[in-house]
């Protein structure tokens, strides 16, 4: 376990931190859009005495802490700080003051729990080498990661290992969860747009080319890729999330144009290919027979994330001394989320854990992505003893 000074230093910032996570809680913003929660970091940062580069990827920021000790290794911790475009409903107090956007996904709470651990490193720099703190814009979807990436972010920060934690609902509190290899799934997103001439659905519809029939083969085909195309050995998701076209004000009439979106899972480059390789060919093959174009436009945002078996090692006994290697699962059951830390574990080797949330006060679980969602205050201390614990696995940290 960690000392008691350690527990006791972490437990005396707990109120702080809480005030903060609230905070940013009432004030989300989307991605590359993080303005505020970036300019609040930045500000707490210097406050505690670290070196601070911001506007890394556009909106984010970099903390670096360098440790009294003499040695060269660096390492990266990394936090996402956006939200998502949902409308809350958990009626709290410091609900968000942003209609539509919403931190449904507990990157406020990330974010708070590195801002801790800055705290607490800056105070106590009896370590090795360097941490680098990378709070992170843009992880749902806007391609935050690779923002940073291509703005240079380990050649400007080096790191020769990288680290990232994600809040996880209904794990009980201090649990902590992972596993070596692929852990996460590569995600994406679909838009399929279906063009045709339109038509008077009673009195010519022979003469029209119908995207709507098109539209109805084309989404049942889908469901034959991960019956029929990839391995059953293998995991893969292909769903439908919307459908937009024609207009309920007449019905008689047969759209010209139907847009449809949806997202796709899988946990190897090899069934990337496959789905996207099924998705172009049923498109060309019904837009043929069906006399009209079907255009497929495929963004794979997320990699597979793949956590390197040594840091996973590293990561697990970090976990271990905050919570007891009891409490630690090291054989997670990979999930088809996705998460964009992925790019930077193809970069640097690394690994991500997850951090148990519990349930919500009303003894429920409610998913992250959801308008009920809320990340649990009482796991800032755990997720700050983590990251403390895990700069002593890998950077020698004394006391």
């Amino acid at each position: 376990m960690l000392d008691a000074a350690t527990q006791a230093a972490i437990a005396a910032d707990h109120a702080e931190l809480t005030a903060i996570r609230q905070d940013i809680h009432a004030h989300p913003e989307m991605g590359l859009e993080e303005v505020r929660t970036a300019a609040l970091v930045a500000e707490k940062l210097r406050e505690w005495g670290v070196e601070v580069t911001e506007g890394v990827g556009r909106t984010g920021v970099v903390g670096v802490i360098r440790g009294k000790l003499p040695g060269q290794r660096s390492i990266g911790l990394r936090a996402d700080m956006d939200a998502l475009a949902i409308t809350e409903a958990t009626g709290l107090p410091y609900a968000s003051q942003n209609h539509g956007v919403m931190h449904a996904c507990g990157h406020d709470g990330h974010t708070t729990m590195l801002l801790g651990a800055a705290k607490y490193l800056s105070n106590n720099r009896d370590f090795s080498g360097t941490v680098n703190l990378i709070f992170q814009p843009a992880e749902e979807g806007r391609g935050g990661a690779q923002a940073m990436l291509d703005d240079g972010l380990f050649d400007r920060f080096p790191c020769d290992a990288v680290y990232g934690m994600h809040t996880r609902p209904g794990m009980p509190l201090g649990q902590f969860a992972l596993r070596p290899g692929p852990m996460m799934a590569a995600g994406g997103v679909f838009k399929v747009m279906f063009k045709g001439t339109g038509g008077h659905g009673g009195a010519t519809p022979h003469l029209a080319s119908d995207v709507t029939v098109a539209m109805a083969q084309y989404i049942m085909a889908l469901q034959t890729i991960v019956a029929r195309s990839v391995s059953p050995h293998e995991t893969a998701v292909v769903s439908v999330g919307s459908v937009h076209g024609g207009s309920a004000l007449s019905a008689n009439v047969m759209p010209a144009e139907i847009e449809l979106t949806g997202t796709m899972r899988c946990f190897s480059k090899e069934t990337q290919d496959i789905i996207t390789a099924r998705m172009e060919a049923y498109a060309a093959a019904i837009g043929q027979a069906a006399g009209c174009t079907i255009d497929v436009s495929l963004d794979w945002f997320a990699r597979v994330l793949t956590n390197h078996p040594e840091n996973t090692i590293v990561a697990a006994a970090a976990a271990g001394v905050v919570s007891g290697s009891d409490k630690v699962d090291t054989n997670l059951t990979p999930t088809t989320g996705g998460e964009d830390f992925a790019f930077m574990l193809e970069q640097r080797p690394g690994a991500f854990i997850f951090l148990g949330n519990d349930v919500a006060p009303d003894g429920k679980v409610h998913s992250v992505h959801t308008p009920l969602f809320n990340f649990n205050d009482a796991a800032i201390p755990h997720g700050v003893a983590y990251w403390v614990s895990l700069v002593r696995q890998e950077l020698n940290l004394k006391g």
